[in-house]
């Protein structure tokens, strides 16, 4: 996965410039939590765009490293995986703040889908934001269900996933328009974070094995 770094231009504000309301920690703490995004965020993401310096220099003794991208508009604290080998001993010491999450199989197929998704959705050059219906994202996955899977259980499946992927800051949950109606989806932008473009250019090599592991493991939980 690509990380990019965003240095600090001649035209950039200055953190002095940063309200005195939104102090150090009031940055560093939402981020422990989970992901930042600039729609939702207002004034902080202001605040951690001009003091991202100091955020890097702060969790880099945690151990952490910020991944912030200003074009996609999303900020996370990841884990340093690359560190030196004479830092290792003392990262191994380290509490992990940033917990890994070990995902099925059928969360990881779905996860890789909806991104494959979104780069065709970019590719069209349309709207910024990918919302999907229900039926859209149970679509994307029936080829890998076994023929003559039960039609209502798929779909519980798929909402199953779906809740996983939300709780991992990946997707939106949208309200319905109205009562009723089944909800829809945002595919969050940082999902591009987690499955990087190099992976996803071998992701039609993978089908293959996916297939084969589909058939059993997604066949395995509707029987239960």
């Amino acid at each position: 996965m690509n990380e990019e770094n965003h240095a600090h231009t001649s035209s950039s504000p200055k953190a002095a410039d940063v309200p005195p309301e939104i102090a150090l920690t009031s940055i560093l703490v939402p981020l422990l939590k989970g992901v930042i995004y600039r729609e939702q965020a207002g004034p902080l993401w202001s605040a951690l765009l001009k003091l991202q310096a100091r955020v890097r220099d702060y969790v880099a003794v945690l151990g952490l490293t910020l991944v912030l991208d200003e074009a996609e508009g999303y900020a996370f604290l990841r884990g340093r995986e690359n560190a030196a080998a004479d830092d290792a001993a003392a990262a191994d010491a380290l509490p992990r703040l940033v917990a890994r999450r070990p995902l099925t199989f059928a969360v990881s197929l779905l996860l890789a889908l909806l991104r494959k998704r979104l780069a065709e959705f970019d590719a069209s050059g349309g709207e910024t934001r990918l919302v999907l219906s229900r039926e859209q994202v149970v679509e994307l996955i029936r080829v890998f269900m076994p023929d003559g899977s039960n039609e209502s259980r798929i779909v519980d499946q798929v909402e199953t996933h779906l809740n996983k992927i939300i709780e991992l800051g990946l997707v939106r949950k949208l309200k319905p328009a109205s009562t009723g109606q089944a909800p829809s989806y945002e595919v969050q932008r940082i999902i591009k974070a987690f499955v990087d473009a190099q992976w996803l250019a071998n992701f039609d090599e993978r089908l293959a094995a996916y297939s084969t592991h589909a058939l059993r493991d997604l066949k395995a939980t509707g029987d239960e």
